[in-house]
């Protein structure tokens, strides 16, 4: 879309999406419109901070103007409110691409939702379209704008309804715009309330007062017109003592800084000093932030040196805590240090270190103190923290006590690995589970059957990386942990709860030895083994892994994005000797030996097998057939 640089006037229609947007922007997607100011003020602020940071290396930038500041002029006469900085400003092609597209993929779906009934408006700010909020009070927009740097000057202008203009402004007039950019809106007549002075000052106080660039207003083009006075304190809220901040305070920084509109549900102000100086304001969102599971995976923490803005990509915390929002603010690290450097930086690995361990004790402080609060915690990030349980070998005990898992005997409710230990069955040496696509499927493992006859508990463990992380972790507590599909059960050595006098007696041994042979040498090479379960009380037959080997669910995840190159392992049958079905067909193999019935039958339980587990089976067609011949027999000899 955008068109090649000229020395001429320009029209560019607006990429489709965000025609639509502005068509909403209109009708007030935000709940108040007063967000406007807000958004175009935090604009000019990094725009400030990115010029603070291209100064590092290019002092003369700052030559002329040093001192950063974001000025507002009401013009209660010419209906105009004009919001203007002195930060790195725009060239041509940054207005066509930061004013014209939304450059984030998704962004269809993104206002198609807007445009539904009911949907959370307030999300719209994580999408980085806080400029068109203008477009909400004005009926025209002007964004006049100099690089730094450059002495060409470009003015944008749109009033939103479908397309915009731009123009180069002649020397004449360019010199009387200085670095920077200057936005101008031309109020409507229901948005003149914003040419006020103490409506101005009230949004800023509210929204704005963390911001560390002085911001002054000005008001003209009245009777009553006003100096310039500065309307926010401009420092940074980080390096203000706790007792001087307020709640609300803390929320509206937390917004600014991780293009958030919930609550945090955990603040962590504080400041370290020692070996290291550096201050620590982070934030952990009650809801997932939008590109939580981006693929670079990076936390998007923002990196101060004595409060120049250097990255929000220094990958301050580890992957797995990539939800955490906020500021670390350094004072011993060098301030021309460059993004590609903070990798290897041993500050910066030390600071990523500290910091780290201090989020986690603060969620282990929560879950132990404030556990509603945690749990909710747990519900939104808990998928990304147990990232760290194959990531972060230094700190896998410490991760595995903050994780909590539904379990089959909880109903729902979330459990603690030091809880489940505590209940473990006498004779139980080890933490079992069961993984599955999701919850409900897991849940409905023939595996379980035993576990539950015993009221043994079972973790179920349905995020995917869940997968992951089980098979290299040890253990807990010295418990190790045991999948339920994987090797032999051993429930026998455990005590059962509940009586079993009524339980239903096992085909006769010998029957039984007779009929798992012709199983064997019936299904061949299509199983590694079959074998007794003493883990199936209501299924007649299941399918688990050998010991050692891959689990089941693993196998089938690394199948579906490697599906040639992933060589499939026969499993193990088991069955069900107490089950009515196969004491039959023990009976039939003992009297009658290997017959085409039987041939049908161990197929039938394999095939019977794969679909509990919700496979397809290898040959539908040839599955369709034994049914059929099955049934069939059945049939005729119940009529004769």
């Amino acid at each position: 879309m955008a068109k090649k640089k000229t020395a001429k006037a320009e029209s560019h229609e607006f990429q489709a999406e965000v025609s639509k947007l502005l068509h909403l922007m209109v009708h007030s997607v935000y709940s108040e419109t007063e967000v406007f100011l807000r958004e175009l003020i935090s604009n000019a602020a990094d725009a400030c901070d990115k010029l603070r940071y291209a100064a590092i290396t290019q002092s003369d930038l700052l030559a002329e103007d040093p001192d950063l500041k974001i000025t507002i002029t009401a013009n209660a006469g010419a209906k105009e409110l004009t919001i203007a900085d002195n930060g790195i400003g725009m060239d041509h092609d940054e207005l066509v691409g930061n004013l014209g597209t939304i450059a984030r993929s998704g962004t269809e779906a993104f206002v198609k939702q807007l445009s539904e009934k009911d949907t959370d408006v307030q999300q719209i700010g994580q999408f980085g379209v806080g400029f068109y909020s203008a477009f909400m009070v004005a009926g025209e927009v002007e964004v006049v704008s100099r690089k730094a740097g450059s002495d060409e000057v470009w003015k944008w202008d749109s009033d939103g309804s479908g397309q915009f203009n731009l123009a180069p402004v002649g020397a004449k007039d360019a010199a009387a715009h200085a670095r920077g950019t200057t936005i101008i809106l031309k109020l409507r007549d229901d948005a003149e309330e914003y040419l006020e002075a103490s409506r101005i000052e009230t949004i800023i106080k509210t929204y704005s007062d963390h911001i560390s660039f002085p911001i002054t207003l000005t008001v003209t083009g009245a009777e009553d017109d006003q100096e310039p006075r500065q309307l926010n304190a401009a420092s940074a809220l980080w390096t203000r003592p706790k007792s001087e901040i307020s709640e609300d305070q803390y929320k509206e920084f937390y917004g600014h800084v991780g293009g958030m509109f919930d609550e945090p549900a955990l603040t962590l102000h504080y400041k370290a000093e020692g070996r290291h100086e550096y201050t620590v304001l982070v934030f952990v969102p009650t809801q997932k932030p939008f590109n939580l599971f981006d693929p670079d995976r990076k936390a998007k923490l923002k990196l101060y040196v004595r409060k120049v803005f250097i990255s929000e990509d220094a990958e301050m915390l580890p992957g797995y805590l990539r939800f955490v929002r906020g500021v670390i603010d350094s004072e011993d690290m060098p301030l021309n240090i460059s993004r590609e450097m903070l990798q290897n930086n041993p500050i910066v690995a030390s600071i990523r270190k500290a910091v780290t361990n201090r989020i986690l004790s603060e969620l282990e402080k929560t879950a132990d103190k404030a556990p509603g609060t945690y749990e909710k915690i747990w519900d939104e990030f808990g998928s990304v923290l147990k990232e760290g349980l194959y990531e972060d070998m230094e700190r896998r005990d410490q991760l595995l006590s903050l994780a909590r898992f539904r379990t089959s005997t909880s109903d729902g409710a979330q459990r603690s690995l030091k809880a489940y230990v505590a209940d473990m069955k006498e004779n139980q040496t080890a933490i079992y589970y069961v993984t599955g696509e999701d919850q409900t499927k897991a849940l409905a493992s023939p595996q379980l059957e035993g576990f539950r006859a015993k009221a043994i508990e079972v973790l179920v463990l349905s995020d995917p990386v869940d997968n992951f992380w089980i098979t290299s972790a040890l253990g807990f507590d010295g418990k190790p942990f045991k999948s339920i599909t994987q090797g032999a059960a051993d429930l026998d050595t455990i005590a059962s709860d509940e009586t079993t006098e009524d339980a239903e007696p096992e085909a006769d041994a010998s029957e039984f030895g007779t009929l798992i042979a012709l199983i064997k040498q019936t299904l061949g090479d299509d199983v590694t083994d079959v074998r007794r379960s003493d883990r199936l009380t209501d299924s007649a037959a299941c399918l688990v892994a050998e010991a050692g080997a891959m689990d089941r669910n693993l196998e089938k995840i690394l199948a579906q994005h490697n599906p040639e190159g992933m060589p499939k392992q026969a499993p193990v049958l088991e069955i069900n000797p107490r089950h009515e079905m196969i004491k039959a067909l023990a009976q039939s193999a003992k009297a009658d030996g290997a017959t085409s019935d039987l041939e049908d039958a161990a197929r039938l339980l394999l095939d019977q097998a794969y679909i509990l587990e919700g496979e397809p089976v290898a040959d539908p067609a040839a599955f369709a057939a034994r049914m059929s011949r099955f049934m069939t027999r059945r049939m005729t000899s119940t009529a004769s």
